[in-house]
C-alpha cells in the first residue's frame, strides 16, 4: 500500500525502473480497511500523489479491484510485460494469475541503497509501537516505603516492541497498556519527563491502594539505558541516561530473555516483608554497579549486579522468588554465566547476561 514510505521503497523502485516504464498500483483505504482492520496512515489520495512525484516511477494509480488481487483488472486494462514485486509482497496467488495472463513475474531481492539500512515497512510501522521496560538492577528501591529506609538506583532500558512480549512478565506491560490508551500504540511525542508524570499520574489515580513505582513509567518513556535514584519519593531524585549507539547495542547484544511461566493472577508479593536497612543497602547498590557497568560495558560486573539484585528481593521479599524459580536460576543460569535475574517478581523472563547465545532466548533491541 506504500504507506510510511521510505528508502526501501526507493530502492525497489530504482530496480524496478530498470526493465522499462514503472507503472505503481496502490491499493484503496476501503480495500486496506477490509483487509486489515484499519486505514492507513496516509490516505489514498495522498500516497498516490507521493509515488507520482517519485522520478523511478512512470504513472501511479488506485488498483480499481478488490481483495489481495485488486490489482487484477489494471493487469488485463494494461497488458504489462513483467509484474515485479519484492520478497515480502511475494504470494503464490500472484505468480498464479501472472501465469494466467501471460505476464513475466519477478520478484526482487529487498536490497536497500548502499549505505543505508534494510528497511520494510512492518518493521517501520513496528518500530513507532509503544515500546516496553526491562528492569536490570535494583527493582523495588524505587517504592517509597524502600527507599525511605536506605536510598538506592533502578537501572532500566527501553526496548523496542520486536515482539509482543508476555503479560505479567514484569516488562510494565500494565503500565504500557495505559500508554496505549493514552496516546494509541505509537510512542508518544513531546518532553520525556512530562509524558512520564502523566502516565504516573493516569496509572496511580487518588484511592488506589497500591501505587505503581515510577520505575515503570520512566523505563517506558525516556530512551536508552537510564539510571533512576530514589532517597524515599516516588519520583527519583536524579536521572542518568546513556542513549549512544555504542552502549545501547553493547547492552542489546548481552541481555538474553529465556520464557518463564507468568505471574499468577492474584499473586501479591509483598505478604512478607523484611525491610532492614543492611538488606535495602544492598539492594540500591546493585543498582549502582549495574549502572557503572553498563557504562564501561562489564559483562561481569553487569551480570553480578543482575545476581545480587534477585538475592537482595530473596531477603527482603521472600515472595518475589519462589523456590522453583530459584531452583531454576541456580541450576541452569548461575553456573554458565555471568549473572540471571528475572524479568518481574513471582515470574516473566529469566534475564541472562551473556556475550555468548543462550539457549531458548530471544532477544532484546535498547531503543535510542
Amino acid at each position: 500500500c506504500y504507506d510510511l514510505l521510505h528508502g526501501g521503497h526507493i530502492a525497489f523502485f530504482k530496480t524496478a525502473s530498470a526493465y522499462g516504464d514503472l507503472y505503481v498500483s496502490i491499493g484503496k483505504d476501503d480495500n486496506l480497511l477490509s483487509l486489515k482492520g484499519k486505514k492507513p496512515v496516509f490516505s489514498e489520495e495522498e500516497r498516490l500523489y507521493i509515488i507520482k512525484s517519485i522520478r523511478y516511477v512512470y504513472d501511479a494509480f488506485l488498483a480499481s479491484g478488490m481483495g489481495l488481487l485488486d490489482f487484477e483488472p489494471d493487469i488485463k486494462r494494461l497488458k504489462p510485460d513483467i509484474f515485479i514485486v519484492n520478497q515480502d509482497g511475494h504470494t503464490p496467488d500472484k505468480e498464479i494469475l501472472c501465469k494466467k495472463f501471460g505476464v513475466q513475474y519477478l520478484v526482487l531481492e529487498r536490497i536497500p541503497e548502499p549505505g543505508l539500512p534494510a528497511r520494510s515497512s512492518s518493521e517501520t510501522k513496528r518500530e513507532m509501537r509503544f515500546p516496553y521496560r526491562l528492569c536490570l538492577a535494583g527493582g523495588w528501591i524505587d517504592q517509597p516505603w524502600v527507599s525511605e529506609i536506605h536510598p538506592g538506583s533502578v537501572v532500566v532500558a527501553q526496548i523496542w516492541p520486536t515482539m509482543d512480549f508476555n503479560d505479567r512478565s514484569g516488562l510494565a506491560t500494565s503500565s504500557r497498556k495505559i500508554g496505549i490508551k493514552l496516546w494509541g500504540d505509537k510512542y508518544p511525542a513531546g518532553d520525556h519527563e512530562e509524558n512520564a508524570r502523566l502516565l504516573f499520574g493516569a496509572e496511580n489515580p487518588p484511592g488506589k491502594p497500591y501505587i505503581s513505582g515510577s520505575q515503570d513509567q520512566i523505563g517506558l518513556l525516556y530512551p536508552g539505558i537510564n539510571r533512576l535514584y530514589y532517597r524515599g519519593g516516588y519520583w527519583p531524585e536524579k536521572i542518568e541516561s546513556a542513549t549512544d549507539r555504542e552502549t545501547c547495542e553493547w547492552l542489546s547484544v548481552v541481555i538474553h530473555l529465556v520464557p518463564l511461566e507468568p505471574r499468577p493472577q492474584g499473586y501479591d508479593p509483598l505478604k512478607i516483608m523484611n525491610l532492614e536497612k543492611p538488606l535495602i543497602k544492598e539492594l540500591g547498590e546493585a543498582g549502582d554497579r549495574c549502572w557503572e557497568s553498563v557504562l564501561k560495558k562489564d559483562i561481569k560486573g553487569l551480570g553480578r549486579s543482575m545476581t545480587d539484585t534477585l538475592l537482595s528481593w530473596k531477603k527482603i521479599l521472600p515472595l518475589t522468588v519462589p523456590d522453583w524459580i530459584m531452583n531454576e536460576l541456580e541450576t541452569k543460569y548461575f553456573p554458565d554465566y555471568p549473572g540471571a535475574i528475572t524479568s518481574g517478581s513471582g515470574g516473566g523472563y529469566v534475564m541472562v547476561a551473556s556475550e555468548k547465545p543462550v539457549e531458548g532466548a530471544v532477544k532484546i533491541k535498547v531503543r535510542y
